[in-house]
């Protein structure tokens, strides 16, 4: 079993019972105690768990952390709001987007219908926000879901992108840094991250200003492959001028106060 899928396998234990203890770990992983010591150091040091004796248990509650996800995305809602506010100004009139699942992007979802635009996604949240819109053409890509996420993944809808072509695409990920990229926590994620890069002919990255400087397991991306960054106007600004001296276009957000 490869490293990244024992440091998958753990942090799903993790989100399931909120500890975990190395003996357990070991038998159900069937390797050493020594191996899942060091296991939980990386992930500790990537900033996704704290070790204790014996095991290891989640971070403290904070709004920077990245892991759990569903905690994550619980957080922060006013500054997805106003990103979702700026990402819509962007779109114009018959666009065809791609809107990618997540909590950032549902935000978007609720805003649009006032004009007509295509929307793809593979969330099932966003598509019945939707649905009901007269203005908005929606197709969703099809698939199975990952334990309660909303978001649909499979090997038909990755065959849909290979012939599709997007005006805009939206999308979020775990993990946002200069030196790593962009990374993500879960290894089904990152054929359908590279694929929707891919089919668009310009790529937006949704990311609340807490995602930066944190890296996920898995890189998906490079700041390189993005054409544009909304973040909310609480980024530190060293950040934000290292990403524009990279190329990268930074959009920022005003919180309302």
């Amino acid at each position: 079993m490869l490293s990244v899928e024992r440091y998958e396998k753990i942090l799903g234990e993790l989100d399931k019972n909120k500890a975990v203890k190395v003996s357990e770990l070991s038998s159900f992983l069937g390797v050493t105690d020594k191996t899942i010591r060091l296991d939980l150091e990386t992930l500790e040091k990537k900033g996704l768990l704290k070790r204790i004796h014996g095991g290891a248990v989640l971070l403290e509650e904070k709004e920077d952390r990245i892991f759990p996800i569903d905690a994550r995305q619980s957080t922060n809602h006013e500054r997805k709001i106003a990103i979702a506010n700026e990402a819509i100004n962007g779109i114009k009139n018959d666009d065809t987007i791609l809107l990618d699942g997540g909590s950032t992007t549902f935000q978007m979802a609720k805003l649009l219908g006032d004009f007509p635009v295509s929307v793809i996604t593979n969330d099932i949240n966003i598509a019945h926000e939707l649905i009901k819109k007269e203005k908005v053409q929606l197709m969703m890509l099809g698939g199975s879901r990952i334990g309660t996420s909303s978001s649909l993944y499979g090997g038909q809808a990755i065959d849909l992108l290979n012939r599709i072509r997007v005006h805009q695409l939206f999308f979020g990920a775990t993990g946002v840094s200069i030196e790593h990229g962009l990374t993500v926590l879960n290894s089904f994620h990152v054929e359908w991250k590279r694929k929707i890069i891919e089919c668009a002919d310009r790529v937006t990255l949704l990311a609340d200003s807490t995602k930066f400087e944190k890296v996920g397991l898995i890189q998906f991306a490079t700041l390189a492959d993005v054409d544009s960054i909304i973040t909310d106007d609480k980024l530190d600004v060293l950040i934000q001028s290292r990403l524009q001296s990279e190329g990268t276009q930074v959009i920022i957000s005003p919180l309302k106060s």
